[in-house]
């Protein structure tokens, strides 16, 4: 089945999908006519279109090609910080999902200042600033790259013509428009993995139960080292990871908050945030199994691999060589929703922080119409922003680049989760005791950050600040379970050295089984 390179179908495939993208914002356009529908939709979505953009957010074009790349290199240990979100959805989601429709109006971070002040929300905000923007320019140039190399395009023109695309839905469309491209992208992804799957199982010279068994065999198929090791890369360090990061993504997440307020009721939304982590899940595995399945692929007689092929580069060769014509620009089509999906969530709620957490606040008598027209501005500040970082990385020649995605959401993580459970489950955290909680945060991280970090001087690689045996021991990602247990533990315990604040009930977990009470009375 092997063929040389795309052929004019697979050209045309691709062409539509990003004509397609430009038409979505285009035709969503006109009903943007309040800074209110522009972010949150004015209720007008289906609970599964939002189950399957939630889903089209969390599987971005990292997940698509760095999953297999990881499960070739190692094994599945990558995905079990994805195992660990629906165990602590099935215990939040719950609560989580009626309480943000209930305090905040747009912004996720409103109700850290209606708990704490405006501190805690304008730090909170901030780190998801940094955050994300950090991660939109490197989403855009790993797929660029690997987009480049498959259809034979300078780097240059993939990073302008994808990130254009993704500027003009986003800004034109709205989040009506990011949604419902986001619910055509995720069947994108679904079927182009589960089609490379099938083939990868079905190749014609081994079975699908010799070829799975030839995986397990060859170690590629687990989840160790299980060592009680948190300075390597464990089950351990990414199950602690895993853990605060579901938390922080579905309870502390732009992306993912706006999602439910755009929902007609609580219970639609709840049932679209199980429908996006349900599905996440088994789609994550998907890649990871793909993965495996392509290092017993290339075990096998006649299957070979260019010489000095680089690991992140096996699955671009494998969609571009094996799969038939038509198919080969379906899942590369795929590959660009995946990035697309992500980026258009990211500018959209990155617009949405700005103008409701800075904008708003600093022009308090600002009409609908100026809001959405600075929402827009942001927009095009945060696209254009984004592809001035890809290109930056084309000149450093992306040394590092996935690595650095999991190091920076473990730096910007900020603590944020520790802020989060303190407004929920505490009646005594209060505004103070949270202040000083967030600035040991910052000292720590910056500590951990410094005396972690190698750079080269000379040719010689030293740590930007060396304490010796005081250097930070663990792995970098614990850096994002440190920094949310710092600012609980210290946060609750400085609290009780200042006066104890007046909290309402509806801000805390104690109010939703108050109402939960009150009304399995009424029904009685």
């Amino acid at each position: 089945m092997e063929q040389t390179g795309l052929q004019i179908l697979d050209y045309a495939i691709i062409l539509l999908s990003i004509l397609g993208t430009i038409y979505m914002g285009v035709y969503f356009s006109k009903r943007q006519k309040s800074s209110e529908n522009y972010f949150a939709g004015s209720g007008r979505i289906p609970s599964w279109a939002i189950g399957m953009s939630i889903f089209a957010t969390l599987i971005s074009s990292v997940t698509f090609l760095a999953y297999p790349s990881a499960a070739y290199k190692s094994n599945w240990i990558l995905l079990v910080q994805g195992l660990m979100v629906p165990i602590v959805l099935v215990l939040m989601i719950w609560v989580i999902v009626p309480l943000f429709r209930k305090v905040i109006g747009l912004s996720t971070y409103e109700y850290f200042e209606k708990r704490f002040g405006v501190f805690p929300r304008l730090y909170s905000s901030l780190a998801f600033v940094f955050m994300h923007f950090s991660k939109m320019g490197t989403v855009l140039y790993l797929v660029s790259l690997a987009l480049s190399s498959m259809l034979q395009v300078d780097i240059f023109i993939v990073i302008v013509t994808l990130g254009v695309s993704i500027i003009v839905l986003t800004y034109l469309g709205g989040i009506e428009a990011v949604i419902w491209m986001d619910v055509i992208q995720g069947f994108l992804l679904i079927g182009g993995g589960l089609f490379c799957l099938f083939l990868l199982l079905n190749h014609g010279v081994i079975g699908p139960k010799e070829t799975l068994a030839n995986a397990i065999s060859m170690e590629k198929i687990g989840f160790g080292p299980y060592d009680m090791d948190l300075g390597q890369l464990t089950f351990i360090v990414m199950a602690l990871n895993g853990v605060f990061y579901a938390i922080q993504k579905y309870a502390t997440d732009q992306t993912i908050v706006q999602r439910y307020l755009t929902a007609q009721s609580d219970k639609e939304a709840k049932k679209a945030a199980y429908m996006g982590v349900f599905l996440s899940v088994p789609v994550w595995t998907v890649f990871m199994l793909i993965g495996s399945l392509l290092f017993v692929f290339y075990q096998l007689p006649n299957n070979i691999l260019p010489e000095g092929m680089n690991v992140d580069q096996v699955f671009p060769y494998f969609i571009m060589t094996e799969l038939p014509v038509g198919v080969t620009g379906l899942v590369i089509s795929a590959i660009a929703a995946a990035a697309i999906s992500s980026l258009d969530s990211d500018m959209n709620c990155l617009a949405a922080v700005g103008v409701e957490d800075f904008y708003t606040r600093f022009n308090p008598k600002s009409t609908t119409r100026q809001r959405l027209f600075v929402g827009r501005l942001l927009v095009l500040v945060a696209g254009f922003a984004s592809v001035f970082v890809a290109v930056l990385y084309v000149f450093w020649e992306g040394e590092g680049v996935l690595g650095a995605v999991f190091e920076l959401y473990a730096i910007f993580s900020a603590g944020i989760v520790g802020i989060f459970l303190l407004a929920l489950f505490s009646r005594s955290a209060n505004n103070k005791g949270v202040t000083v909680g967030i600035i040991v945060c910052i000292l720590f991280t910056a500590y951990a950050f410094l005396t972690s970090t190698p750079l080269s001087f000379g040719g010689e690689k030293r740590l930007l600040l060396d304490f010796g045996s005081f250097n930070f021991p663990h792995h970098k990602y614990m850096l994002g379970v440190y920094s949310h247990l710092i600012v609980l533990i210290v946060g609750y315990i400085a609290s009780r050295f200042f006066k104890r604040e007046e909290v309402p009930d509806s801000l805390t977990i104690h109010g939703y089984f108050k109402s939960r009470n009150k009304k399995l009375k009424e029904s009685l």
